[in-house]
């Protein structure tokens, strides 16, 4: 049997598609690249904002039609507009046979069974199930590069967030399990590691009773053949002395942090939920770059919360130029149902919010100008990820790039370099937010 996989939304999904495919590669399905020639179709949805919600359904229609023009026979649909809204899935598209809850995903393979003996199957193990899959996942970011997940759920319930609802309580994965993982994508040509949950700042709380980050770090650091950590989804209130010290002193961790702010103001943080001030974010910052002054940091913000004044949006627009973050990502605020902030009063029109988040961009545009020009001459590791024939360049990333969400630095080399070898590249140029570069004949080994 052929299946055909999408997976939408976060590398948080991404992870459990990779384990989904292992799982159904193992169980002896064929996956294909075309469609047309599936007899089976997975969507891994996600749900977290508007747009992503639109994404998520009208790709399932856009699969549901190959019943009629194609060979297909079952159509699963996962993730996260799934766990949201199984019931509308299961009346509105009748095409689809199976509705997987989110963390329901290690029963994929028992789910398309029960498909094929002519039932409309629901699975739902709860949204504080966390499976424990054996065997290897189908990695889909070319060996050399992979994501690590280390916990599932949270516990924050920031206002406009509706991910505890659809991911449960947190619950972090056994320290040996990731590790066992971790050795498994290594021995597959992994070189590159990057730690994704909800929040990694917090793991191991629940099980062992304490911060068990920079425990893990230092177990992930002891295995031969990986070379680079990168550390995402890091809440700033979490990040503690102990972490920015391993950060500082293991070689293997990334100079590099995703350490999502959301706003500058504390009115905005409190109607957000969050859990800390302006000047407790400004102290973090410093703190992260006194330690470790090669530090990238990459944040998030949102636009146009509801009740943002004018004022609140100028000291945000004079925070983000004072803080120069190295990678910045903007979004205008969504408004989501079943949340607290989508109840709120003074909701900011759509063209404002969009306004806002375009300046605020553009203002970040200007700052990673100026970060690009201070880069010539510096050499730096890149690790290649592939070659464009036409420009006859190499492409890569820096430690400052984490994967799809950063820049990309365009690598000069007479001699063929292989995707997932670490260079030297001494930059030579930039543009907006990627760096131009020449190879120096140095490996890292």
């Amino acid at each position: 049997m052929n299946i055909f996989f999408v997976s939408l939304g976060c590398d948080k999904n991404l992870v459990d598609s990779e384990v989904m495919l292992g799982l159904l590669s193992r169980a002896g399905y064929r996956i294909v690249d075309e469609e047309s020639a599936a007899d089976i179709m997975v969507v891994n949805t996600c749900c977290f904002i508007h747009d992503a919600k639109e994404e998520s359904i009208e790709t399932i229609l856009e699969c549901a039609q190959y019943k009629q023009t194609g060979r297909l026979k079952v159509l699963v649909v996962t993730g996260c507009l799934a766990q949201r809204y199984q019931k509308e899935i299961r009346q509105e598209i009748p095409e689809v046979d199976v509705v997987l809850g989110a963390s329901s995903y290690d029963a994929i393979v028992e789910a398309i069974e029960q498909a094929f003996s002519g039932e409309k199957v629901e699975f739902d193990k709860g949204v504080d199930y966390l499976p424990h899959v054996k065997g290897e996942r189908l990695v889909t970011t070319g060996n050399y590069t992979a994501y690590l997940k280390i916990a599932e759920g949270c516990n924050k319930c920031c206002t406009y967030c509706i991910i505890p609802k659809l991911r449960g309580r947190y619950r972090s994965v056994p320290m040996e399990e990731i590790l066992e993982t971790a050795r498994q994508l290594v021995a597959n040509g992994a070189v590159e590691l990057n730690l994704v949950a909800q929040e990694t700042t917090v793991y191991g709380v629940d099980l062992y009773g304490k911060k068990a980050l920079p425990e893990l770090l230092q177990q992930l650091c002891k295995i031969e053949g990986l070379q680079w950590v990168r550390l995402l989804y890091c809440y700033p209130e979490e990040i503690t002395e102990e972490l920015i010290a391993v950060m500082a002193s293991e070689p293997k961790i990334c100079h590099y942090i995703d350490m999502p702010i959301q706003h500058s103001e504390d009115s905005v943080l409190k109607r957000m939920g969050r859990r800390t001030s302006k000047k407790e974010l400004v102290a973090i910052i410093e703190r992260l770059r006194s330690a470790i002054p090669d530090i990238a940091i990459r944040t998030t913000l949102i636009a146009g919360f509801p009740g943002e004044q004018e004022e609140d949006y100028e000291n945000l627009y004079r925070f983000v130029n004072e803080m120069e973050f190295d990678r910045l990502g903007v979004f205008p605020y969504s408004q989501e149902e079943n949340t607290v902030a989508a109840g709120l009063p003074d909701q900011i029109p759509e063209e404002q919010k969009e306004q806002r988040r375009d300046e605020l961009m553009e203002l970040q545009q200007a700052i990673s100008y100026e970060h690009g020009e201070g880069m010539i001459g510096k050499v730096i590791d890149v690790l290649i990820e592939g070659y464009l024939y036409k420009e006859d360049v190499y492409v890569g990333r820096s430690y400052k790039d984490a994967p799809k969400v950063d820049g990309e630095v365009f690598v000069s080399s007479p001699e063929e370099l292989l995707s997932g070898r670490i260079v030297k590249v001494r930059i030579t140029g930039f543009k907006e937010y990627d760096l131009i570069g020449e190879m120096m004949y140095e490996f890292t080994e």
